[in-house]
């Protein structure tokens, strides 16, 4: 029983009874549902994955956004200020097993966080390549990638 499109339904059910059927309200349905679902875990098998990577991925997307906040105020900082603080470099990341859709993930958040940029992926996926604006430090780099963005993409996705 996939329970996510138990809770689609409970949106769609949510809408109908109150009869719009807006994207915010659809949204209020889902959240209804979400919770509704939550209290009656017991009763559904499979739940807790669903709750446990819900909460993943929120996690996840908040991360991003924090990351987006620091890199662009970094970003934009060094294009103010008179003295460049930016040493451009290219640094290679060792990866663990992802899925493609765990690397597509991966490599999409490392090129949309301002400052840095997904170059490639070796043959054996064992390896990423990327550019980063503040290349200053590439074990700091790696380890921020293995302990943060990966770590996190791992728990959401697989």
């Amino acid at each position: 029983m996939n329970v996510f499109a138990i809770n689609v339904a409970l949106a769609a059910a949510w809408a109908a009874l109150t009869g719009d059927f807006s994207l915010i309200n659809l949204l209020i349905g889902f959240a209804i549902g979400s919770a509704a679902l939550f209290a009656t875990r017991p009763l559904y098998p499979g739940t807790e994955r669903y709750f446990t990577r819900a909460t993943s991925i929120l996690k996840l997307i908040l991360f991003f956004l924090w990351e987006l906040l620091v890199g662009a105020l970094s970003v934009v900082w060094d294009v103010l200020t008179p003295q460049h603080k930016s040493r451009p470099g290219i640094i290679s990341v060792p990866l663990e097993d992802h899925s493609e859709m765990a690397l597509l993930v991966l490599t999409n958040y490392i090129s949309l966080t301002p400052g840095t940029l997904s170059l490639d992926v070796s043959e054996d996926c064992r390896t990423l390549y990327i550019h980063a604006m503040f290349g200053d430090d590439p074990d700091a780099i790696r380890a921020s990638i293995k302990n943060g963005v990966e770590k996190r993409v791992r728990e959401a996705m697989e």
